[in-house]
């Protein structure tokens, strides 16, 4: 069972293939409002979550302590890597910041946590304001 109520601080981590933790990580099926991320299970420093977009089939997964946790679900549920990028989505102020550890693979020619391509930031923000209405 989840701790305190389906909520997780930084830093907590289950363990096991099976766990609750892995009944928390969700694709986003409606849109919901921004201010709705609030309620989201790991919030990061009460001001952000983490989310990984699956830029081809236009889709966001949230509800983890890690993008490789939800980059990871992706993958279990059809997704491509190469087609999956990490953000954090804010509370307040801008709400894409575009930071990741998996975002970092020089085989598509990006060196950094952020996303270099133009055309890929831009498709990304695309698909964040389908499903978050800021």
């Amino acid at each position: 069972m989840c701790p305190k109520g389906g909520r997780v601080t930084a830093g907590e981590r289950p363990t096991g293939r099976f766990s609750w933790y892995n009944k928390i990580m969700r694709i986003l099926d409606q849109k919901i409002k921004r201010i709705d991320l609030k309620n989201s299970a790991f919030v990061m420093s009460g001001e952000m979550v983490k989310a990984v977009v699956d830029v081809e089939k236009e889709i966001i997964a949230i509800d983890a302590d890690l993008h490789a946790d939800l980059e990871r679900f992706l993958l279990e549920n059809g997704s491509d890597q190469l087609n999956l990028w990490g953000i954090n989505l804010y509370f307040e102020g801008d709400l894409v910041e575009f930071d990741s550890m998996i975002n970092i693979r020089p085989v598509q020619n990006n060196r950094s946590r952020d996303v270099e391509d133009k055309k890929t930031r831009e498709k990304i923000l695309k698909i964040v304001r389908r499903w978050i209405d800021a």
